[in-house]
């Protein structure tokens, strides 16, 4: 899956600051409040020639690791320097245009705004004649008002004529933000809640981001919103069997963990650099087994199987 923005969006974002301005007595809150252990601050002497003869200096070096930062943007209010600054980009939707041509993306998910259509129009446009090879076209969008519903049926519209796959709407809680607490996942649910009230929902299958974590499901189930659908581990056809709930407005069938599962994966990631320093996890057994655990406890109570086959 390939991910594309039609505006500003803040998973298109990276931090950025130069290390060398920030004072070398700063606490660096930087580091200690990024999730994904993005920035990484360590002394450096320079040496300078001039006329009159050389000068060391003590600097700052590191700075912010692009791979890793993935935008949450909590270091830049904690900067005691006001230093960093959040970079946004947008995708190229014409380069995204080629890799889907070329059939190295069989899925692709769209991040908007949904409080304006247009945008989104301009880059389904840009992309509609390349999406043949798609299995799954997802919209991600965060509830923005009354005209939120409304938005996703005429997206849908725009979409329908060139879609030759399912079609998956994440909706998009409280962005970035799942490992921060239990309540962080209050916003996903009640946007769940007021999707399920209206009749004219539009076409589909749904699943909640942006604030999930390990009470998520828990608090679906208890507004009946979760379906939950029992597949036969040994299944030879792999077809899913009926859901096993009984509520007309169980809509959501999925659940996307970012932050919150970068958390409980980061914490093996942590114990195994400790130990071995900067390695692949895969030549550690131990400790891949271990992230494996984590991560199956966790989807576990959205992926149900049937212990009877």
């Amino acid at each position: 899956m390939i991910s594309v923005n039609d505006d500003e969006d803040l998973h298109f974002r990276k931090a950025e600051f130069d290390p060398e301005e920030c004072p070398l007595d700063c606490s660096r809150p930087c580091e200690t409040i990024c999730p994904a252990s993005a920035i990484s601050l360590h002394q450096h002497q320079s040496t300078t020639e001039f006329s009159h003869g050389t000068e060391t200096l003590n600097l700052l070096k590191g700075g912010v690791i692009n791979e890793r930062c993935y935008g949450c943007g909590r270091c830049s209010p904690v900067c005691p320097y006001d230093k960093i600054r959040m970079a946004l980009y947008t995708r190229d939707a014409a380069v995204t245009a080629e890799l889907l041509k070329r059939k190295d993306v069989d899925a692709i998910e769209i991040h908007t705004s949904g409080r304006q259509t247009a945008p989104f129009e301009g880059l389904w446009d840009d992309l509609r004649n390349s999406t043949g090879y798609l299995k799954l076209v997802a919209v991600s969008l965060p509830y923005s008002g009354d005209s939120t519903i409304s938005s996703m049926n005429t997206m849908y519209a725009m979409m329908e004529p060139h879609l030759p796959c399912l079609n998956l709407w994440q909706l998009d809680g409280r962005p970035m933000s799942g490992d921060i607490g239990r309540g962080a996942t209050r916003e996903s649910i009640a946007f769940a809640a007021r999707l399920a009230a209206v009749e004219d929902k539009p076409h589909g299958f749904f699943q909640l981001a942006g604030g999930t974590n390990a009470h998520t499901v828990e608090g679906l189930k208890k507004k009946g919103l979760f379906q939950t659908t029992l597949v036969a581990e040994n299944s030879k056809d792999n077809r899913s069997m009926p859901p096993s709930t009984a509520s007309s407005h169980a809509l959501i069938g999925g659940i996307a963990y970012g932050g919150y599962a970068r958390k409980i994966v980061g914490r093996v990631l942590s114990s195994m650099q400790s130990q071995h320093g900067l390695a692949r996890i895969e030549d550690y057994p131990e400790h891949l087994l271990e992230a494996l655990a984590n991560a199956l406890d966790l989807v576990g109570t959205v992926k149900c199987y049937d212990p009877c086959t």
